[in-house]
């Protein structure tokens, strides 16, 4: 007998920070720009990037992407840190906000007329830095939990700008303020595909609502046997099962939040349990490299290599760290716990640009964004153009069903 899952279940990447707060993974990684790195790219380009070892942990491995040195990117700002200090503002499309002018002072500025809207927002950026926005990003609050649908860069002192989004809460449209938050949480990879690649808002809710979207033919194990198999490989059904999911979203997320479903304590638990781990393995992994760091990862479930991000600097790769792990862990969770592993090779193959079909959109002199796609991969790259011309972000996507 065979069972059909497409791995139904959400994961909340990271039951929050205060819930699942991991440890520091990393030393002290400079984000130094003395040589050739910065003008190459994110950490120099694919092809200059040293893969490390893989770290594994139940259905999941993890290959370090290692560099020589990295870019300046604390002239930078992350959303999260932009959020939290007040110098970035989201609001929902229509309402009020301060503008900060040339001077220092504020004064209110009109929202836009058309009203609220479930696909966008206004960001207005008041500090002295570009804030970078990863796409799967969740901003809290308003009518309703969104996450950012693009890689992009807002620069300092431009006009509120208009922010493409995806809901992340279906059941919500209502709020005591119109402002977001700072959630300090990513989406997991199959609802992050489904925004920053498939740009569907259907497909957004889908995912969250299923967990993987990835399907996978899992055969029941003989009785006594645990598991079962996918192709020669053992396997488990996911953790992160749909009943468990179903039961998070009946007791903790009515409105089928996304953070509130994986801060529930039964998604919360497994999830902080399996980053701990492999947050330790892979500190210890890492640790001790002389004149290099790491400046992003390439993921594998299983014996399938599915994702990769990269970034200019290992300082930036490290700010990034803690919440991209969160997402990573609730995709394994999501997925049967197969024991087929990638091998080094494989990750090797997937990190070769992808040669199909460009496409780019831009900010002058603020930003370039590039997609290709190659057969079932899509690859995604953040060019800042000021103060110098940098990759901040480098994705890699297998794209699932």
């Amino acid at each position: 007998m065979k069972l059909s899952y497409s791995t139904k279940q959400v994961v909340s990447v990271f039951a929050a920070a205060a819930i699942l707060g991991a440890p520091s993974l990393f030393g002290n990684f400079s984000g130094s720009s003395d040589n050739g790195f910065a003008k190459a790219g994110a950490g120099g380009s694919p092809e200059t990037w040293r893969i490390g070892e893989p770290v594994r942990y139940e259905n999941m491995s993890i290959f370090p992407l290692i560099a020589k040195s990295g870019a300046d990117t604390s002239v930078f700002e992350t959303l999260d840190e932009g959020l939290a200090s007040g110098e970035v503002l989201v609001t929902e499309h229509g309402s009020e906000y301060l503008r900060r002018s040339r001077d220092g002072s504020t004064a209110p500025s009109p929202g836009y007329n058309s009203g609220a809207a479930v696909n966008q927002l206004v960001l207005i950026n008041r500090g002295k830095k570009p804030v970078l926005l990863l796409a799967g990003e969740i901003v809290a609050g308003g009518n309703q939990d969104r996450i950012v649908g693009k890689d992009r860069i807002v620069p300092v002192g431009g006009e509120p700008l208009p922010l493409d989004v995806f809901c992340v809460e279906h059941g919500r449209w209502t709020g005591e303020s119109t402002k977001f938050g700072a959630a300090k949480m990513m989406v997991h990879p199959s609802v992050r595909e489904k925004a920053a690649v498939e740009a569907d808002q259907v497909q957004v809710w889908n995912a969250v609502n299923r967990g993987s979207t990835e399907t996978v033919t899992v055969e029941a194990a003989p009785a006594g046997v645990a598991g079962g198999t996918v192709g020669r490989a053992a396997a488990a059904p996911p953790v992160l099962s749909s009943n468990r999911i179903d039961s998070a979203i009946a007791t903790s997320a009515p409105t089928n939040s996304y953070r509130k479903i994986y801060q529930s304590p039964q998604i919360a638990k497994p999830v902080e349990e399996f980053v701990n781990e492999m947050s330790r393995r892979f500190a210890r992994s890492t640790e001790g490299l002389k004149g290099e760091g790491v400046i992003g990862v390439i993921v594998a479930y299983g014996g399938e290599v599915a994702w990769s991000d990269a970034f200019a600097s290992p300082a930036l790769f490290h700010q990034y760290w803690s919440k991209l792990l969160r997402s990573y862990a609730v995709e394994a969770l999501a997925r049967p716990a197969t024991k087929e592993e990638a091998s080094l090779e494989d990750a090797r193959t997937f990190l070769a640009s992808a040669k199909g079909h460009e496409r780019e959109e831009s900010e002058p002199g603020v930003y370039i964004w590039r997609e290709r796609t190659q057969g079932q991969y899509s690859e995604i790259e953040l060019e800042s153009l000021a103060p110098e011309t940098l990759t901040l972000h480098w994705m890699k996507v297998l794209r699932t069903n």
